[in-house]
């Protein structure tokens, strides 16, 4: 290499990219000089005659790792990247529906919002309601699920002031409609009909959007009477779950994981090798939720795939007497070891340390007294 020798062009190399692993060829003369430029920082030496074989594997291993830092680099990129848009992904479903927001955010009309458990049906209604007119407007959830004729006449009337008159010009959201009971489906009909709230007094015209979201109706195919159904379905769309949008997944994975950094004021642990083949190999049922539990847990080092030594180490001190013997105890171990390391992640943020578990409170209040954690004591210590 005229004017360039091969040391001078590795730590060139190395200038530009401290993490670019680099081969050396070297002569049985030189093999002194080679152990030097691998204590700083060369990848691999070969002498010289080498062997093809040598030289296809050391490669191969060299490119393996070079593709790890570039992922890595790309998912503290996105990690990073808080301009992200609220539905993230290039698959076509997303691309498709973050282009038809704005349209469908400017009418009146009212929408179903059909999809599987966490797949970010409540986002997008908020979404609709923010990006157009009524966005300065109230934007209220009403759960479906479990409204006896009392609570539909707190929310529709005839009680004295209904719910929704504070609704006025605003939107409300019919969470888990496929479970609404007869008496609010029957209400829910005569005020799309008339879009007015009787008071008892007097019938008040009301000027408000509806969306409702629902499990896939394919499955609930009578849970809906034709008369509400299509008066709710002016729009209707279909959020498709993650196995059916594997594109999306480490581009969503990055972003949660970056929120969890940046709200415990730490950064994105490198991507292991399990970490990733649990992310493209996994169904995800639980969707966007699941996912997110998942990112903070890795965050955090306690997510079961390529979990981090300081995990070890809470297991370790629960349990110095040495090794476990049974299976229960290495659960119990670990689930003790686990609940401490998120209230320390989440400086004693008890909530924030329910939600990084995934737990719903009541178990983890359980579990915490199952295996005698002090709270106090964490929290006093921030955790």
């Amino acid at each position: 290499m005229p004017g360039l020798s091969g040391i001078d062009l590795f730590r060139e190399l190395r200038r530009r990219d401290p993490d670019l692993p680099v081969v050396l060829m070297t002569g049985h003369g030189d093999i002194d000089m080679a152990v030097d430029l691998i204590k700083a920082g060369a990848w691999d030496f070969l002498t010289k005659p080498f062997d093809p074989d040598a030289l296809i594997a050391a490669a191969t291993r060299a490119l393996h790792t070079r593709a790890l830092t570039l992922e890595n680099r790309h998912l503290r990129a996105l990690a990073q990247d808080d301009t992200a848009p609220e539905f993230l992904g290039q698959s076509e479903p997303i691309r498709r529906l973050r282009a038809m927001i704005p349209m469908i955010a400017s009418t009146d009309m009212d929408v179903l919002i059909e999809g599987e458990t966490g797949t970010g049906k409540g986002l997008l209604a908020q979404l609709l309601h923010r990006s157009g007119k009524r966005a300065r407007r109230r934007f209220l959830t009403l759960s479906c699920t479990g409204m006896d004729e009392t609570l539909v006449a707190r929310a529709f009337g005839p009680a004295p002031d209904p719910t929704l008159l504070g609704l006025d010009r605003g939107t409300l959201c019919l969470d888990a409609i496929e479970r609404a009971g007869t008496a609010l489906q029957d209400r829910l009909i005569a005020f799309l009909e008339t879009r007015t709230i009787d008071t008892g007094r007097n019938a008040v015209p009301l000027d408000l959007r509806l969306i409702a979201t629902s499990a896939p109706l394919g499955e609930h195919a009578e849970a809906l009477q034709p008369a509400l159904f299509y008066r709710l379905a002016g729009i209707r769309l279909q959020l498709p779950p993650l196995r059916e949008r594997r594109e999306d997944i480490f581009e969503l994975f990055a972003h949660f994981a970056g929120q969890t950094a940046q709200r415990l004021g730490g950064e994105v642990p490198a991507l292991s090798d399990a970490v990733r083949a649990h992310l493209a190999a996994h169904d995800w049922p639980g969707n966007l939720r699941e996912l997110r539990n998942y990112a903070e847990l890795f965050v955090m080092g306690l997510s079961t795939f390529g979990a981090p030594a300081p995990l070890s180490g809470e297991i370790a001190q629960a349990h110095p007497e040495g090794p476990l013997d049974s299976l229960p105890e290495r659960v119990e171990a670990f689930e003790r070891a686990a609940i401490i390391a998120a209230v320390r992640a989440c400086s004693g943020e008890i909530g924030a340390a329910i939600r990084a578990l995934g737990l719903p409170r009541k178990t983890f209040y359980y579990k915490v007294a199952k295996h005698g954690i002090d709270l106090a004591a964490l929290r006093k210590a921030g955790g």
